[in-house]
């Protein structure tokens, strides 16, 4: 059996949504996401809306961003308000994070589907996610919100290169990723912390740098660019300029991760002290 080409998977991504009488987007502004509301608007027009959620785990940049594509779009855009610093569970910073994190968003979505009685919520998850622990994932599927890129069998590669066709202007961004994934695992999120990281990361942008993360080890910023960045990183009067930059934030030690950019950075066990 010959595989489906993209352009089958695009009709079928778009009879998924021809099929829906109205739909609510959990929409970030990252590519996949963004796929899902340009399709949904294609189809429904006015009943397709888009959410944010504002939180201090979301980078200003990223809002800025998704602002920006949805009225590229030309998309109805919301924006609701939420704290997930309000959240024991969340703030403890275990495994269980990401759960916690999409309950509320979803538990958002939910009350704005009420005053919207037959509206879908979807999000953006596709293929690739569901070969990764995704504690998200499982809060998705216990509020009912829909995956549609899962349900018309589209990859990571196949969404960017959709987004490229469809004219999106994100359609090469970065992959993002909520900045409470930059404290390590069992380390309290605090506001101060995420305040931080975001600011360090705006040094990185301001420099030139797409692909950075700022890990937050105490008193240790440990910096992740992509491989073939690390010599612009590296030379002498930028890497002054970014060390004291990030320091007056309050670090105490600015580090260059050699290994270079990665998704699931935080996950590398935090430094220790030599006994």
């Amino acid at each position: 059996m010959q595989p489906l080409s993209l352009e089958h998977k695009l009709h079928h991504l778009r009879e998924i949504f021809a099929a829906m009488d109205s739909v609510l987007v959990a929409y970030s502004g990252g590519i996949d996401s963004t796929v899902v509301l340009k399709v949904a608007y294609d189809q429904l027009q006015d009943r397709a809306v888009g959410v944010t959620a504002i939180s201090p785990t979301f980078p200003a940049v990223e809002l800025d961003s998704a602002t920006r594509v949805a009225k590229e779009i030309g998309v109805r855009h919301e924006l609701v308000q939420t704290d997930q610093l309000m959240i024991p569970a969340f703030i403890e910073n275990d495994a269980n994070r990401c759960f916690h994190c999409k309950t509320d968003l979803y538990q958002l979505l939910g009350k704005l589907r009420e005053t919207r009685a037959s509206a879908v919520i979807v999000d953006g998850t596709n293929l690739d996610d569901l070969g990764d622990d995704r504690p998200g994932i499982k809060a998705a599927r216990e509020w009912g919100v829909r995956s549609p890129l899962v349900e018309a069998n589209l990859s990571k590669a196949e969404i960017r290169s959709l987004a490229k066709d469809l004219d999106l202007s994100n359609w090469d961004k970065p992959a993002a990723a909520c900045l409470s994934s930059r404290i390590p695992r069992g380390i309290t999120i605090t506001r101060e912390k995420l305040s931080r990281v975001e600011q360090a990361e705006e040094v990185l942008l301001a420099e030139g740098f797409r692909h950075c993360r700022v890990r937050d080890h105490g008193e240790i910023a440990r910096i992740e660019v992509r491989q073939d960045e690390l010599i612009r990183i590296l030379d002498g009067e930028r890497g002054t300029r970014i060390s004291r930059r990030v320091k007056e934030l309050g670090f105490r030690f600015v580090t260059i991760d050699l290994e270079g950019y990665r998704p699931g950075g935080m996950s590398i066990a935090p430094p220790r002290p030599a006994k």
